[in-house]
């Protein structure tokens, strides 16, 4: 068979990463989107390449200090020429990222709203700024000159520093002043909530001040990337018995990890890159210089404090996931689910049934225990607030909770304590696996003796995340599932990986195999063969030569993949039956939907799976297959809506470049289309705009319906 990547049918996952990245920035591009919104898409981009080069580049050095030779089974690179490439990949998407920025910052002008430089303040402000340097930043600013008494520091992960060359008696010195993080990164101008300038820019201005008697030779911004990509299985931390004092560990060793990049805001600082670039043992490739802001974080709080009247026409029309109407918020949630399985679709439907459900529950005299798996919660969480009451009432209530889930780590570590606190069993899972399941079991004593409620999520149970990620969250009285629920729950609490499932695909033991057999089944019908598959991201190579031997066998293959995806479609005799698309729009699209089959023979799923390999064979996943009819209309509407996207839509080529979908007679953005079905099925007033995208979407429907 070969080596997958000598089939030429497969990309890198790295640069297949960054060129989703590029459609994320590619929103900043779009003048439909509301002006403050693109600016946030650019401060998303430049977030996720924060992370990025945290984990993805620091495994790649990792890999590439290694004696034994690594080859990406996908592009046949090794980690050297990975890295080689994705520096070179990066640089002009800096550019892109400063391009938009200041057409962004210059329409929000027009707006009368100003990201300003100091040399632009009125005087009246200069003198303002230059009083609240004085008074509130330079006295908690720390700044150090670097000399044979004063060494060089260590340089904090992701922290903004100014600086600067001085020269003092002929002698030329470095020095550095870590900006606090106590500071605001925005300082409004007195009297203006729409007139603003970084901290840095403050300090960076008043640095001469600051370091007198030296002359400033150069003065910069910088910031240091460290690679982050910390393994809380490695032997260095294995003789800590506390998993959370194992996870403290890490967290503490994550920040003194090797550089990986360095981002500098001055292209005349020649002398600083230099001095840092030896210092910091980083070569010219890993350094990116610009003038726009190097974090952007800042841009939330802007929003937010902007008054009403200048905000509403800068950003999206404000939707509030609605409850659903087909469930009636005056009973209750159990005898609900006794009768019918539910399903909710966020974020354009509310979590608050699944809140209910809990809240009930808990206080229900004929619920024995809940048992949930968690991996990303909010800061604030009923849902916390809940599983508490539960173990207050004498209810036996057990969550597994990880305390992997990256950049989560500390939130879910006070979690744990809160919750223990109250009387819940906690459990961590596995060395060397996380548990990234969504599943919820509550068990109750009925007349005909135990009976559960399966709640089955694509997504966390995170109250925040909840109204800008679309997910799905079954809620289920089918017995078999149920039964299937407390059984991994019983193999979770006894470190069983290898228990056995009847109606649930659990990874790592049964998820990836059944997938590859449903694959099977379809090839074998042929051309009559049906595949879709929505998910984040697609790198694990058996499921790829499988849907590649099943394009091949003339089996239709669509797929909805938002980020990354090694798999090119549309090769003559080897991916021609595939297709695959990207949405990146207003919410994030997270749902996992494996479909196999058309009809009544159709097998669908929902999931908390990506096809990774870390994901199928690395982690504890769930996907739970959807029986009740009317459940699986409703995911199909989901799917008909994002299969007639092309607005949002980009379609993958052969040539492994995204293009925009061809516009049909109408414009169709999947999202808006299921913000509008949802509040349909509400007693709202709806907006003639409102009517014209319903007709829109029930023209879609039976155009998909017909084409079945």
């Amino acid at each position: 068979m070969g080596k997958l990547y000598e089939r030429g049918f497969t990309q890198n996952r790295e640069l297949s990463w960054l060129k989703f990245n590029d459609r994320v920035l590619s929103e900043a591009m779009d003048e439909t989107v509301p002006i403050l919104e693109r600016l946030k898409f650019i401060s998303i981009f430049t977030s996720n390449l924060d992370e990025f080069f945290m984990i993805r580049v620091g495994s790649l050095f990792d890999l590439a200090n290694l004696e034994k030779k690594n080859i990406d089974n996908k592009s046949g690179l090794t980690p050297k020429e990975q890295l080689s490439r994705i520096f070179e990949d990066v640089k002009p998407l800096y550019q892109k990222r400063e391009q938009l920025f200041y057409e962004v910052e210059s329409q929000l002008r027009l707006q009368g709203v100003f990201y300003l430089k100091y040399k632009e303040l009125e005087e009246n402000e200069k003198k303002q700024i230059k009083q609240s340097f004085k008074l509130s930043i330079a006295p908690i600013l720390s700044p150090q000159i670097i000399d044979t008494h004063h060494p060089f520091p260590h340089l904090a992960n992701n922290i903004i520093y100014i600086g600067v060359m001085l020269r003092h008696k002929k002698k030329e010195v470095f020095g550095v002043i870590p900006v606090p993080s106590i500071l605001p990164d925005i300082f409004y101008l007195p009297g203006s909530d729409t007139r603003y300038i970084g901290v840095e820019n403050i300090i960076l201005e008043f640095v001469d001040k600051i370091f007198e008697p030296y002359i400033v030779v150069e003065k910069t911004v910088f910031c240091v990337t460290r690679n982050a990509d910390v393994n809380p299985d490695d032997e260095v931390f294995a003789d800590e018995p506390d998993f959370r004092k194992r996870m403290q560990k890490v967290l503490g060793q994550r920040r003194r990890l090797a550089p990986v990049r360095l981002e500098l805001s001055n292209f005349e600082s020649e002398k600083i890159s230099a001095y840092l670039m030896e210092k910091l043992k980083i070569s010219e490739k890993q350094i990116y210089t610009t003038t726009s802001p190097l974090k952007m974080a800042y841009v939330y709080e802007l929003i937010s404090k902007l008054p009403e009247s200048k905000r509403k026409p800068l950003v999206y029309q404000e939707f509030t996931p609605v409850w659903p109407g087909n469930i009636k918020q005056t009973e209750s949630m159990i005898q609900q689910v006794e009768k019918s399985d539910l399903l909710l679709s966020y974020p354009y439907e509310s979590m608050e049934p699944f809140l209910k459900l809990l809240k009930e529950a808990a206080n229900d005299p004929s619920v024995i225990s809940i048992k949930i798996t968690i991996y990303r919660l909010a800061s604030k969480a009923k849902l916390v607030e809940y599983l508490c009451a539960a173990a207050e009432n004498g209810k036996s209530v057990t969550v597994l909770i990880e305390l992997r889930a990256r950049f989560d780590e500390q939130n879910n570590i006070d979690w744990s304590e809160r919750l223990e606190d109250a009387g819940c069993n906690i459990i961590y899972g596995f060395d060397f696996y996380k548990v990234h399941s969504k599943i919820c079991l509550i068990t109750k004593k009925g007349r005909n003796g135990i009976r559960y409620l399966t709640q089955v999520g694509t997504g966390n149970y995170n109250e925040k995340t909840a109204k800008l990620y679309t997910d799905l969250s079954l809620l289920t009285y089918n017995q078999k599932i149920g039964e299937d629920a407390a059984e991994f729950f019983k193999n979770m609490s006894i470190a069983n990986l290898q228990g056995e499932y009847h109606d649930l695909l659990v990874a790592p033991v049964s998820l990836k195999s059944t997938v590859l057999q449903l694959i099977d089944q379809e090839i074998s019908k042929g051309q009559n063969g049906r595949i879709f598959i929505k998910i984040n991201s697609l790198t694990d190579a058996q499921i790829i030569e499988k849907l590649a031997e099943a394009s091949c066998a003339g089996v239709q293959v669509k797929m909805i993949i938002r980020g990354i995806c090694c798999i090119i479609p549309g090769i003559p005799g080897k991916t021609e039956n595939i297709q695959v698309c990207s949405i990146v729009g207003r919410y994030l699209e997270h749902a996992r939907i494996y479909c196999f089959g058309y009809g009544t023979q159709e097998q669908m799923y929902i999931s908390s799976a990506d096809f990774m390999t870390r994901n199928t064979e690395r982690r504890v996943e769930v996907a739970c297959p959807i029986y009740d009819e009317k459940v699986r209309a409703k995911i199909h509407e989901i799917i008909e809506a994002q299969e007639y996207d092309n607005q949002k839509a980009r379609v993958l080529m052969a040539d492994g470049n995204y293009v925009k979908k061809s516009t049909m007679q109408e414009m169709v953005d999947s999202q808006q289309l299921l913000m509008d079905h949802a509040i349909q099925n509400v007693a709202v007033p709806i907006t003639q705009e409102t009517k014209k995208r319903r007709f829109i979407f029930g023209q879609l429907l039976h155009k998909w319906r017909k084409n079945r």
